[in-house]
């Protein structure tokens, strides 16, 4: 059963990949080979367990005497159920409700024109100079935000810029590697440094040692990434829906208000590292009381504003509506993936 789980793996990896070939959307692949690989492992656990978790499981046992009297099988069916699933689900909703708060802080940023204000302020249309300024921003951006959401932000901000699917994909992994090499030199770049900070493992004294080889980190794939790319980008293309609907509604909305929005999620933003350091709370739970303070700030922004068309106020309960689940989806059907693997033994024994 071990090596039908690496092969389905395998398989459903291949067809992720071949997405746009065979039409079929990657989450649902994702969600497929996820669920499948529980599905074998629940009946391959018997015969690994004792090997890959014998402390966890023993423990369990120990923790639950009504199954000291069962059959083995029983016991590490109710083991598999009640602690391995239970846990890995756990540690999944972590991430997906994190990047659900961040998805719905930016994205409403967006809907409101927040980021109107930064492209504006970016004149050049040369695709190059274009790559390295990005590059550069979220190099320091993740300096003070963590990296994934950097990492959405710069993207949602680079998608109202670049309409090419292949250049997105490439200023998309450039994004990546430059939120990675800015988070990495910053005590405060990342939830983790932050925790060490918080703990006195480290201190501000690490950024002269640390920056250099970060910024190298980020300067050597995006020289490399600048042959890639040629000419000058296109005006913006909008579709005349997003635009009508868009306009309409900064029309009815005072300047002052859009830029409050954008303040107030961005600072939700940067100070979520900061309330995990303080808490020591999971990340998602500042993102989603910052998602409820800014939810109550721009229902009380609408209800003010009775002349304005209620079909025209995008709150946030209509924001939800564009944010892409599918990703989320994806997200979670690959995560189950791997921590089925991880249970079954099979990840430490690849490396």
């Amino acid at each position: 059963m071990i090596y039908a789980m690496i092969l389905l793996f395998i398989a459903g990896y291949f067809f992720i990949a071949m997405e746009h070939t065979i039409k079929v959307n990657k989450a649902s692949v994702a969600l497929l080979i996820g669920t499948l690989l529980w599905v074998i492992y629940v009946y391959l656990a018997p015969s690994t367990v004792l090997s890959v978790s014998p402390d966890a499981f023993n423990h369990y046992i120990h923790s639950h005497p009504e199954l000291q009297h069962h059959a083995f099988g029983i016991q590490v069916r109710h083991f598999v159920i009640d602690h391995q699933i239970l846990e890995s689900i756990g540690d999944i909703s972590e991430m997906l409700f994190f990047l659900l708060a961040a998805m719905t802080i930016v994205e409403l940023i967006d809907v409101h024109g927040g980021f109107t204000y930064i492209t504006e302020k970016i004149t050049t249309r040369k695709k190059r100079r274009l790559l390295w300024l990005i590059s550069f921003i979220t190099f320091f951006m993740s300096a003070v935000l963590d990296n994934l959401t950097t990492t959405i932000v710069m993207i949602m901000l680079t998608r109202r810029i670049i309409r090419e699917p292949r250049e997105r994909w490439l200023f998309g992994s450039i994004i990546v590697i430059a939120a990675n090499s800015g988070g990495a030199w910053s005590p405060i770049g990342d939830v983790t440094t932050i925790m060490l900070w918080v703990k006195g493992n480290i201190t501000a004294s690490i950024i002269p040692q640390l920056f250099f080889p970060s910024l190298v980190s980020m300067i050597a794939p995006v020289f490399v990434a600048q042959f890639l790319l040629k000419g000058n980008i296109q005006e913006e293309e909008i579709s005349q829906t997003e635009e009508k609907e868009n306009s309409e509604l900064l029309l009815h909305m005072q300047k002052k208000d859009r830029l409050g929005i954008l303040i107030f999620g961005v600072s939700i933003l940067v100070l979520s590292p900061v309330f995990k350091g303080v808490t020591h709370l999971p990340p998602f739970i500042g993102l989603l009381l910052g998602v409820s303070l800014l939810w109550i700030y721009t229902e009380i922004l609408y209800n003010q504003k009775n002349q304005l068309n209620e079909n025209l106020k995008l709150r946030v309960s209509k924001v939800l509506g564009r944010i892409d689940f599918s990703t989320l989806m994806f997200f979670l059907g690959i995560l189950l993936a791997v921590d089925a693997l991880q249970s079954a033994g099979i990840l430490q024994q690849s490396s």
